[in-house]
């Protein structure tokens, strides 16, 4: 690799590319989903003003939303090897096709660059824009330029020398080509594992509640009926999937802030927003495709849990109590699909008994959640309607709704449907005393702030929680 000498360096004007290379993120598609957020019916807006050009639509954009450039994702390796070059004396010029008001705010945040070169509502600064106005602005090939896609080809053909930033090995091959390579920042996680990271697989063994109705009513020895459950179960994972990445998209500003969720893959840039968009509808189609196979009855309760989980996502999240309980229907539809592959009703006593449990467990998931944040020494909970002074009454909505939820299990016990079904009626009670030791232990976690995830999540990962689902299935044969 070669160097400039120390007297060409500061000489040399270098230009730095910001989306994909000093940001880890799209601002223009990040400025999108805000507007969205707000209101989804804007994206028909967006198609319109796409008729006037994108430096039109980067316009209305930018101006109708304000993005917090001081928790975007940097580039921190590109950023301490531009420090370095303007402490050498070098000029850093910040030139990007990113809106103007959000390539000036990342100026003034970083205090780094002298000049900024950006879209206004009249010039969109693309590729060959860029290239020319660089080329205009300090003659061509007399500066060096940072960059990171295909685009960027066409600028880093005119310069001195290239800064290659993030690029595929595809492009990085290219840039040699186009102009000798002074540095090189490759990226240092895989965007398809970071999306799949991001699809939150280890979230899926929530959906192992479509199996609850077979299991209850015994017809798992049914193999028809067995394939069918598992094919609802592949259908839940890529639904869910899909409604994780919308969500993971519409809550990045939120998730920034958050010491724990800022580490996801969008928040943290680990995978680009476009491949998280695409993913999505492809998701969305494939559990479509598979929940027809499942049965018409299973792939309206999946559309009708999509439709809800979008609610979620857009509102419900943000209003305390209704997001719980949104949750809890949102666990209880799970079973329900289960009930609706195998073409019964489940009963009363098991969708209470669903109500009440999962409302407890999401009242423990926000309760943890708000205990982290007093440890942080924060108050709100970023794009939730809590804070922390509401954690005594969080604790005793959860906690009753927890034990209500024992008291639904036992009046089940002492029912006729359970005598018709199960011989040695009486050992059952065994259910009641582990389903409450299980739900107090959660709780005294809670409490303790030794419950950092989701509690359904955490069940799968904790040997105690395993002990207590052993017994309580033993507890099922030696009652049959």
């Amino acid at each position: 690799m070669s160097h400039m000498s120390e007297n060409q360096k500061p000489r040399i004007p270098l230009c730095v590319d910001l989306d994909g290379t000093l940001v880890n993120t799209d601002t223009l598609l990040e400025s999108a989903i805000l507007l969205i957020k707000v209101n989804p019916l804007t994206v028909f807006l967006m198609l319109l003003w796409l008729l006037r050009g994108k430096a039109y639509l980067k316009e209305m954009i930018t101006a109708r939303t304000t993005l917090d450039v001081t928790t975007l994702p940097y580039n921190q390796t590109l950023l301490d090897w531009l420090q370095k070059q303007r402490v050498a004396g070098r000029e850093l010029v910040l030139v990007t096709a990113a809106n103007q008001r959000i390539a000036s705010a990342v100026a003034a945040h970083l205090g780094v660059f002298s000049q900024v070169i950006a879209s206004t509502d009249a010039d969109n600064i693309s590729a060959g824009i860029k290239r020319d106005k660089l080329d205009t602005l300090f003659g061509r090939g007399a500066y060096d330029y940072v960059g990171n896609s295909r685009d960027d080809l066409l600028v880093w053909a005119n310069c001195r020398r290239a800064v290659v930033v993030n690029a595929s090995p595809a492009v990085a091959a290219a840039a040699a080509t186009a102009a000798e390579v002074e540095e090189s920042f490759p990226a240092t996680v895989s965007p398809w594992r970071a999306i799949v990271t991001a699809m939150r697989p280890h979230q899926w063994s929530k959906n192992l509640l479509v199996f609850v109705s077979i299991m209850i009513a015994q017809r798992y020895n049914e193999f028809d009926l067995l394939v069918a459950t598992v094919l609802a179960f592949i259908a839940f994972c890529l639904c869910s999937s899909s409604v994780y990445l919308i969500n993971d998209l519409l809550d990045l500003p939120a998730d920034r802030k958050h010491s724990e969720k800022r580490h996801r893959p969008f928040a943290s840039g680990q995978v680009s927003l476009l491949l998280g968009m695409l993913a999505i509808p492809v998701l969305l189609l494939l559990s479509i495709i598979i929940a027809l196979v499942a049965g018409p009855m299973f792939l309206g309760v999946l559309l009708c849990y999509f439709v809800i989980t979008l609610s979620y996502s857009f509102y419900f999240k943000r209003v305390a109590l209704l997001d719980v309980l949104t949750l809890a229907v949102l666990y209880t539809l799970r079973i329900l699909a289960g009930a609706a592959v195998a073409g019964e009703m489940p009963s009363v006593w098991l969708v209470s008994f669903s109500m009440f449990l999962f409302t407890s467990l999401a009242m423990a998931k926000r309760y943890a959640e708000l205990k982290s944040l007093e440890h942080e020494d924060g108050e709100l909970a970023s794009g939730r309607d809590y804070r922390v002074t509401d954690l005594p009454i969080i604790a005793q909505f959860g906690v009753a709704s927890g034990y209500i939820s024992t008291l639904v299990m036992a009046l089940y016990i002492d029912s006729s449907d359970v005598a018709d079904i199960y011989h040695n009626q009486r050992v059952m009670w065994l259910l009641c005393l582990l389903l409450m030791y299980w739900i107090g232990r959660i709780w005294l976690l809670a409490s303790r702030g030794a419950l950092h995830q989701d509690p359904v999540v955490f069940a799968t990962q904790d040997r105690i929680s395993y002990v207590v689902f052993v017994l309580g299935l033993l507890t099922l044969l030696a009652a049959r």
